[in-house]
C-alpha cells in the first residue's frame, strides 16, 4: 500500500492489538483483601488500599494524595469506626465539615480531588465484595475541568504533513519530521513514551501489520503496557530516519527538547499560531479514534490511561469531538 499524504482518512484507526503476551487488562474482577470486611476499621482498609494502588501501578503522588484525603476522613469519622458503618449521609456531611467547618482552607480542585478519593476507595470496596453497597456512588461529584486542549483540525493536519513531506523530499532530505508527526498522530502516546521507543520496540515482521510495543522498566507501570498498530507504509519512513541519523538503540537519540523543537519548526512552516506539541497531537489522536467510532474501552486502553483518569478524560473527548457551539 502506498503511502499517502491525507492522514484524516488515510487508514483505520490504530487501535489497541489484544495479544496473549500483553498485559491483563485492568477489567477482571479485584479479588478482597485477606482479612478485610465490613466490620474492619477505616484504618485497616486504608492499609489494604495502599497496597491495591501500589499493585496496581498507581503514581507514587496519586497514592499519597488518596491516603492523605483517607487521613482527613479519618480524622473526621475518628479512629474507630467500621467502614461499613460509614453511609452516603456521613460522606456528605464530611464534604459540608471539610467546606466549611475543618477550618482548613478547600479549593475546588482539592474538594474535587477528595470526592474522587472517596469514589475509588469506597468503590474499590464494594467491588471487591468488602461492603455489599457503595456509599460513595451518590454522593454529588462536581469535577474542576480544565481547559479544553487545543488538538488540529483535518486542515490543519493536512498542512502539518505537507511541511514534513516537504522536509522529508529536500534538497537534504530529513524524515525525523515526518516520522515524528505521523507517530504521535497515530499512536497518541505521550512524550516521556516517545523516548523510551528502542528498536525491539519495533515489530514489523508482518508487513501488512507493523506494530509499537509500549513498554515499561517499572513494575508497577506494567499495566500500561501496550502494542500499538502503526500504517503500514511508516517502516519505509522509517528505514529513510534511519539511513540519515543512523539511531543504535534509542529510536530518538536525543533530547526531548530536541524533539520539540522538531514540532516548533513544523508548527512555524505551517503558521500555526498555537504551536504544536506532543499533548496536542495526543489529544487530535483520541479525537480522531472517538470520531470514527474506536470503543470507549479501546481507547482508553491505546492511551494507556486508568479508569480513574479516564473518567474526567472520555468528557473531554467527547467534548473535543462535538460539532462547534
Amino acid at each position: 500500500m502506498a503511502e499517502q499524504l491525507s492522514l484524516p482518512n488515510v487508514d483505520a484507526p490504530a487501535e489497541p492489538l489484544l495479544d496473549a503476551d500483553a498485559p491483563a487488562e485492568e477489567s477482571s474482577r479485584a479479588v478482597a483483601p485477606l482479612g478485610l470486611n465490613a466490620r474492619s476499621s477505616l484504618r485497616a482498609a486504608m492499609a489494604a488500599f495502599e497496597i491495591y494502588m501500589q499493585q496496581q501501578g498507581f503514581a507514587e503522588n496519586t497514592v499519597k494524595a488518596f491516603l492523605s484525603d483517607l487521613n482527613i476522613l479519618l480524622q473526621f469519622t475518628g479512629v474507630g469506626i467500621a467502614i461499613g458503618d460509614i453511609s452516603t449521609k456521613d460522606l456528605n456531611r464530611f464534604i459540608h465539615w471539610m467546606l466549611h467547618e475543618r477550618g482548613v482552607p478547600c479549593n475546588p480542585k482539592s474538594l474535587a480531588r477528595r470526592v474522587t478519593t472517596l469514589k475509588v476507595f469506597f468503590g474499590w470496596l464494594a467491588e471487591t465484595g468488602v461492603l455489599s453497597s457503595d456509599p460513595a456512588a451518590s454522593v454529588i461529584h462536581k469535577p474542576v475541568m480544565t481547559p479544553l486542549s487545543k488538538i488540529l483540525s483535518d486542515a490543519e493536519i493536512e498542512r502539518a504533513l505537507g511541511v514534513t513531506q516537504a522536509l522529508r523530499h529536500a534538497e537534504r532530505p530529513d524524515a525525523r519530521p515526518h516520522l515524528l508527526l505521523t507517530l504521535l498522530l497515530h499512536t497518541g502516546i505521550k512524550k516521556g513514551e516517545c523516548m523510551n521507543i528502542v528498536m525491539n520496540h519495533l515489530d514489523f515482521d508482518d508487513p501488512t501489520q507493523p506494530v509499537l510495543w509500549i513498554r515499561y522498566a517499572n513494575p508497577r507501570r506494567r499495566h500500561k503496557e501496550r502494542k500499538l498498530r502503526l500504517p503500514v507504509w511508516w517502516p519505509s519512513v522509517l528505514a529513510e530516519y534511519r539511513a540519515q541519523y543512523q539511531p543504535q538503540e534509542a529510536l530518538f537519540p536525543c533530547t526531548a527538547r530536541n524533539l520539540e523543537y522538531v514540532l516548533k519548526h513544523v508548527a512555524e512552516q505551517a503558521q500555526f499560531r498555537h504551536g504544536l506539541s506532543f499533548e496536542m497531537l495526543r489529544w487530535t489522536c483520541a479525537v480522531r479514534d472517538y470520531r470514527a467510532g474506536m470503543s470507549a474501552a479501546k481507547l482508553r486502553q491505546k492511551l494507556g490511561i486508568s479508569k480513574i483518569t479516564w473518567r474526567e478524560v472520555a468528557t473531554k473527548i467527547a467534548k473535543l469531538a462535538g460539532p462547534p457551539l
